[in-house]
């Protein structure tokens, strides 16, 4: 049955449509795969019991329904576990929530279940999404499918190497600095960033409140605009959630071959081709961005002139946030909680033992900049020159509808490379984080690997609310190329 996890969400799809095999049939195929693999990847942090009777459910709805079947019918999906899915456990990769059952399930996750996907299990990270390799995960470090010794990226680790590994079509994870488009990178799949405020937060265990967003990993372009699509839109619960309707991508030309690129233009931006990064990284990228010229795109030089301000504004304003968010979890409302005689002991004890050192890290740095006397000095000035890098990119899109540039500086790292130096660790999303902080759509995809076989990714991000051109674009490339189809011995 190891045939049927090869099968992109789109083959998927048609060939349950086409009663090839059964939902049943694809869900005991994963979970197989998955008792192969975890063993050596620890993927995920939780496999749901109930996956396969959810499956047969789905095959009698398809039944009754004399084959009328919803969308995502029967097609197994794996979820980051940073958001809650009622019946299963939301620990956010820390011990502070161990054993935490939510009452309800994020927006997101309960689209796709509506849509009739099976949730199969929840995917390990970096605890509250702190990391950019998953190592700092309370409950063990994920290996990358492509070599064992290497990282997968973060924080969205799992779900990147679920996807990488055929353990799955697609998985859910969470972008708040470049924790999709990294591991994606690393691992070899696609992965796409929507723009704040387009998919709904509620249902998130938050880290920073004005940059998380809930993003989508895939095969394909195709695979991961399916997911979209049915994430995306209005909701209620979420006062970020931004009323702008989806463009859905086949009104763009997202599924269209024949159009080509003709009439699209790509920005370049020099200041994202820097010294020190990876030679191979950047001759893949700059070969990726000669074939969406030759597909019948225009090519411009471009400049986002504060791009070099944005690691440094999202280390005070991301961890500022986090200081507050985390705030709630003390040993009273949620998770253990470590015994003392008072409640401020409580507090302190729960906190100190529970919470891993990169976290802590981060609560010291935002609760150091959010102090009386510190505000305007960090966190304010954070905030004005976070409106520069903004405007940057809005000046950039009166001139080009894309921008193409590496979506990490180097391959996946040795796992244990960068655990003693954290500014070596943030400096891997230095070509994530300015798109983050301007709250634009990114979508990171593979345009070749390095000399030891390891992937290489390419982003391209576009304007506010505008996913359908990375669709369209990516697709189009995917279409002439055959880097996506490429997966690791496994």
């Amino acid at each position: 049955m190891s045939e049927l996890t090869d099968l992109s969400l789109k083959e998927m799809q048609t060939g349950l449509r086409e009663g090839q095999f059964s939902s049943r049939e694809l869900v005991e195929a994963a979970l197989e795969r998955i008792a192969q693999l975890e063993p050596s990847l620890h993927t995920f942090l939780h496999v749901a019991e109930a996956a396969l009777q959810h499956a047969k459910e789905a095959d009698k709805r398809s039944t009754i329904d004399n084959g009328q079947q919803l969308s995502l019918a029967g097609i197994p999906v794996a979820v980051k576990d940073v958001l809650t899915v009622e019946g299963m456990p939301a620990t956010a990769g820390s011990k502070i929530l161990e054993g935490f059952m939510p009452p309800y399930t994020a927006t997101a996750v309960k689209r796709l279940q509506e849509a009739g996907a099976i949730v199969i299990g929840k995917t390990n990270m970096d605890e509250f999404a702190m990391g950019s390799s998953t190592e700092n995960s309370a409950y063990g470090v994920t290996y990358n499918p492509w070599d064992l010794s290497r990282v997968p990226g973060g924080s969205s680790g799992g779900s990147a190497a679920a996807v990488a590994a055929r353990l799955v079509p697609a998985a859910l994870g969470t972008d708040t600095g470049g924790s999709v488009r990294q591991p994606a990178s690393f691992c070899g799949v696609t992965g796409l960033k929507p723009t704040y405020g387009r998919v709904s937060r509620y249902g998130l265990i938050a880290f920073g409140s004005s940059l998380d967003c809930v993003g989508v990993f895939g095969r394909t372009a195709e695979d991961v605009a399916v997911i979209f699509e049915i994430m995306a839109g209005h909701d209620p619960l979420d006062a970020t959630s931004a009323e702008v309707e989806v463009i859905r991508p086949e009104r763009s030309g997202a599924q269209s071959k024949d159009k080509g690129l003709h009439g699209l233009r790509i920005g370049v931006p020099q200041e994202y081709f820097i010294e020190g990064m990876q030679a191979e990284v950047q001759e893949r990228t700059r070969a990726a961005i000669a074939q969406l010229e030759i597909l019948g795109a225009e090519v411009h030089e471009i400049s986002l002139p504060h791009t070099e301000y944005a690691l440094p504004v999202y280390y005070i304003l991301a961890p500022a946030e986090a200081s507050a968010n985390l705030a709630r979890f003390d040993g009273v409302r949620y998770g253990p909680r470590v015994e003392a005689d008072t409640l401020w002991d409580v507090f302190f004890k729960t906190r100190g033992e529970k919470f891993g050192a990169e976290v802590t890290r981060r609560i010291m740095l935002g609760t150091y900049a959010l102090s009386a006397g510190y505000y305007d000095a960090y966190y304010g000035q954070a905030q004005k020159v976070r409106t520069l890098i903004k405007r940057d990119f809005e000046t950039a899109f009166e001139k080009v509808d894309l921008i193409a540039c590496p979506s990490a500086p180097t391959t996946a790292f040795k796992i244990g490379a960068h655990t003693g130096d954290p500014l070596a660790m943030y400096l891997e999303d230095v070509f994530t984080l300015p798109a983050s902080l301007a709250g634009v759509p990114g979508i990171s995809f593979p345009v070749g690997f390095d000399s030891t076989g390891l992937p290489i990714g390419m982003q391209l991000l576009a304007s506010h609310f505008r996913e359908d051109l990375l669709f369209r674009a990516t697709h189009v490339y995917q279409q002439a190329t055959d880097w996506h189809k490429q997966k690791p011995n496994m």
